[in-house]
């Protein structure tokens, strides 16, 4: 599964941006850098260590979750692959993005305020049984590596895209619950670290290396690398609201210069009428 969405990611954009240049189009290269990042950082978790002993190691799990979450995503979004798709792909298929954008679940997902508590559910998990049936199966891990990146990349999307703007009120109100988010991440993670029973129910499972852990230190580490990834992958979700802030502010700004004193005046007096 890992392999095949490689390849797919890989060839669409790869020919999205040959078909951008030859249209004339020029594409920065710093998005196909961020967007050969995700893809070599998805590589590695899937086929490196932490994709190879997620199943009975869950400090492994944990990180997988985590990175699929915030990092891949994250990457995915700055190399702007729904803006490129708009430049050199298919239009039919830019319009159904762009539709999808525009959409009520697209316009719920991206806002710092459903973000926080889509992350405390996902991250809710690992305090239950789920997570080990999700740990130990097959289709657990596959859904893991399909869905977790995809709904990452649907609350990081909107936030990268120059089109999406909201009022400078609610742009500023989400950079104020954003802050939030940094409390609620941390909760799953505290708790998995000063539990002193193992919360997913599973036993050791046999690991031929003298450094496995036991479940429960196992659950420690899991715990610990939770609070340092979340804490840290805010940072750049930060910077994304206050550059999308500055873009609202800059365009109410420009919209209220470009009013007439009459204007102006007509405006003031509905607005006192209004208090009034």
């Amino acid at each position: 599964m890992a392999a095949v969405l490689l390849a797919v990611a890989a060839v669409a954009y790869g020919r999205w941006v040959v078909v951008a240049r030859r249209r004339g189009a020029s594409w920065p290269w710093w998005r196909t850098a961020a967007f050969v990042a995700a893809l070599a950082l998805f590589a590695v978790l899937q086929f490196g260590i932490v994709g190879q002993d997620d199943r009975v190691l869950r400090w492994a799990f944990v990180l997988r979750l985590a990175v699929l979450f915030f990092a891949v995503p994250a990457f995915a979004a700055a190399a702007g692959p729904l803006a490129l798709l708009r430049t050199g792909g298919p239009t039919r298929l830019a319009g159904t993005a762009d539709a999808v954008l525009r959409s009520r679940p697209a316009r719920v997902l991206g806002n710092a305020i459903v973000a926080p508590l889509v992350a405390l559910v996902v991250f809710g998990v690992l305090l239950t049984p789920v997570a080990a049936v999700l740990r130990q199966s097959l289709l657990g891990s596959e859904a893991v590596t399909v869905v977790v990146p995809v709904l990452g990349f649907a609350l990081l999307a909107p936030l990268s895209e120059v089109g999406v703007l909201h009022s400078s009120a609610f742009a500023t109100a989400e950079f104020l619950l954003a802050f939030v988010e940094l409390v609620l991440d941390a909760v799953p993670a505290v708790v998995l670290r000063v539990t002193d029973h193992v919360l997913d129910g599973a036993g050791r499972v046999a690991l031929h290396v003298p450094w496995a852990p036991s479940p429960l230190r196992d659950q420690h580490l899991a715990g610990d690398l939770l609070w340092f990834i979340a804490e840290v992958a805010d940072v750049p979700v930060l910077i994304a609201l206050f550059v999308r802030w500055q873009r609202s502010d800059r365009r109410e700004a420009r919209a209220l210069d470009d009013l007439t004193d009459e204007q102006v005046a007509a405006l003031t007096r509905e607005h006192l009428q209004r208090r009034s």
